[in-house]
């Protein structure tokens, strides 16, 4: 499977590089790149400054794909893995460097969006749509000196758009395959002091079956409904001081079904999804521009209801439960630009997380009730950063934060991050090692006790990782062509885990190492090519285990082509080597595999018109069966069409 799947992608690199239309474009060069990070430093820094292994995908990236979620479009990403049970609208997660899910931040506009209620405060990326999304920043390796708890694998940091000059927009409807069907419509823009940006959409789908129809017994299509509202409003006082509103609204309902693998359908089974994410932020420049000072406060909350009651298939089963989280937040950051050589940034951040839970089932061995009272937990973290560039060649970052949580006490985290670049060969080398961690969840630290033994341990530690990695960029051709080659290393210790007897304690201890790849040719301004590589260990060290779910390969390859001024064609295609996982549904929970996997996909889109554009995309374009979860099921070939009408400017 892997061989065709690179000789077709060799094939594909050289018709682009022949092209008679990319020939008769040479002379023109793609446009330059001046990227900046803003995650991997909590401030804008040019790319090249930057010792950390970071992917951005910018508006570009984003509006070259007709994806409408932001798992589908960093799943290829370089060191990402994501499992989702079933299709659309069923739970979905990432790991990073092979880490677990929950050591991954997610951020929205700065806001973390890991859910306090869930039992390890793990954030579920099924309902996360792309709507009014700038940018979206992957950065990997241990960030808790900048972002504190959960950070102890890296970040993936979503920016929202801001709007800015005459009012434009667009309007947008598609469909497919599963009864598919999306509207969205957006519009931005800004005059005198006032800014703004604004998005709607709707999804709904018929799905699929989240129990794999490979097993006996599952047919039934798990539909999914999301409808999200999202607004960034800025105000200018002048220049130098701003304030901003950004809210978030998502209402969603999703089809799921008891389990994966044989028997595991559930026709009535429904879970009803809420989410309200508000913000303010300030920014002002002081001291002549010197200083600049912002400051957030946000408040998310998030409820997750599930009803099952009985049907034909569980005649005496039905289960409810109702999971509420709540989460309140305030940021200070400071940056003092001390010269042209020196930033000094500094600040702190305080948190406070609730939640609280209802569980009641019925079956044929009588009642059974779990409730989780409201409890709650505070967190309070102060941090200083200073980054130094010397002669325009050298660059290095180093950072200290120090968090007290009211439970588990203090923990201290540090982290180094060098670059040097040798413009006469274009080459970049670079390194960073630091620290992570995670408090534990309030689930872990406060769930009742049962007859069967204690849950909840209040004296549980934080979760802690040691990470490094060191690697080396080259570029060729005036930027055209960049090639990157990174190895890494995490070490995880405290680890929480179940224990039958004693509940949750700190027993783990785990593993992740390996290199990573990539290279970048753009050809033209009409072609854009890439391909990634990583290769990963990931183990539980007590267990002498692979960790399950993880690959040992994962390559990935991307070709953008404009090969007449109206047609856009994208391809891709990703490979997934074979992995461990287990299954629940025997007893004992055997260790089973899950094969390697190749998909392909392509997507055309023509412009019909100055503000009208058309699209059709097709994914798993070879029909491929494949698992990320044991017993649940994935998408099979699938095609997809719609148009995009723009206004305004």
């Amino acid at each position: 499977m892997v061989r065709p799947a690179i000789v077709s992608l060799t094939a594909l690199i050289a018709l682009l590089a022949s092209s008679p239309v990319l020939a008769g474009q040479a002379a023109q060069d793609p446009p330059l790149r001046h990227e900046v990070v803003v995650s991997a430093t909590r401030i804008e820094t040019p790319v090249k400054e930057v010792a950390s292994s970071v992917t951005v995908l910018t508006r570009q990236d984003l509006d070259r794909s007709s994806r409408t979620n932001v798992l589908d479009v960093i799943q290829d990403e370089l060191g990402i893995v994501a499992v989702r049970n079933g299709g659309p609208g069923a739970a979905s997660s990432a790991f990073l460097r092979g880490a677990n899910s929950e050591h991954v931040l997610v951020l929205l506009d700065g806001v973390a969006l890991n859910d306090p209620i869930n039992p390890s405060r793990s954030y579920d990326l099924t309902h996360l749509t792309l709507d009014n999304v700038e940018r979206i920043e992957v950065l990997r390796g241990p960030q808790s000196t900048l972002y504190g708890s959960d950070a102890l694998a890296g970040v993936i940091n979503i920016i929202s758009r801001r709007g800015a000059g005459k009012p434009s927009g667009t309007v947008e409807t598609s469909g497919g395959s599963y009864d598919t069907w999306r509207g969205a419509a957006n519009i931005s823009g800004g005059a005198g002091h006032l800014s703004y940006a604004f998005g709607l959409s709707r999804y709904q789908t018929g799905g699929l079956s989240a129990a794999s129809t490979a097993y006996a017994g599952n047919n039934e299509a798990d539909g999914y409904v999301n409808t999200t509202l999202s607004g960034n409003v800025g105000w200018a006082f002048s220049p130098s001081t701003e304030i901003g509103l950004f809210v978030r609204a998502v209402d969603a309902r999703s089809d799921i079904d008891g389990f994966g693998g044989p028997y595991g359908d559930d026709p009535n089974s429904l879970q009803d999804y809420s989410s309200r994410l508000a913000g303010l932020r300030g920014r002002a420049l002081l001291l002549g521009g010197r200083w600049e000072l912002k400051a957030s406060i946000s408040y998310l909350g998030a409820d997750r209801d599930n009803d099952n009651p009985v049907d034909d298939a569980h005649p005496y089963d039905s289960e409810t439960g109702s999971y509420l989280s709540r989460m309140a937040k305030l940021d200070i950051q400071n940056n003092l630009f001390l010269s042209d050589a020196q930033t000094l940034t500094f600040g702190g951040d305080w948190q406070r997380e609730s939640g609280e839970s209802s569980y009641l089932s019925e079956s044929a061995w009588g009642p059974y009730e779990s409730d989780f009272p409201n409890r709650r937990a505070d967190r309070i973290g102060v941090f200083a950063q200073d980054q130094i560039r010397i002669g325009g060649v050298f660059f290095a970052t180093a950072g200290i934060r120090l968090d007290d949580h009211s439970r588990t006490g203090t923990s201290l985290t540090w982290r180094i991050a060098p670059a040097l670049v040798l413009k006469a060969t274009g080459t970049r080398l670079k390194a960073t090692v630091g620290t992570g961690f995670k408090s534990p969840s309030l689930y872990q630290l406060y769930a009742p006790g049962t007859a069967w033994g204690p849950i909840g341990n209040e004296s549980l530690l934080p979760e802690r990782s040691t990470g490094w990695d060191a690697g080396l960029e080259q570029s060729w051709a005036e930027g055209r062509w960049l090639a990157g080659l990174t190895w890494f290393r995490n070490d995880f210790r405290d680890l929480i885990d179940y224990d039958y007897s004693l509940g949750y304690v700190n027993i783990g201890r785990a593993r992740t190492q390996g290199w990573e790849i990539f290279i970048r040719f753009q050809p033209s301004a009409a072609a854009d090519i890439r391909l990634s590589y990583t290769r990963m260990d990931a183990r539980d060290l007590d267990a002498g285990t692979v960790l399950p779910r993880r690959p040992r390969d994962k390559a990935a390859a991307e070709a953008f082509w404009r090969p007449l001024p109206k047609w856009e064609v994208r391809l891709s295609a990703v490979y997934v080597g074979s992995r461990p996982d287990r299954d629940y549904t025997a007893a004992g929970y055997p260790t089973v595999t899950l094969k390697n996997y190749f998909l392909a996909g392509a997507e055309v889109s023509f412009q019909a018109g100055r503000r009208t554009r058309l699209f059709v995309r097709l994914d798993n374009l070879f029909d491929e069966r494949y698992e990320t979860v044991y017993g649940y099921g994935t998408p099979r070939f699938s095609a997809y069409g719609g148009v995009r009408v723009g206004f305004g400017k």
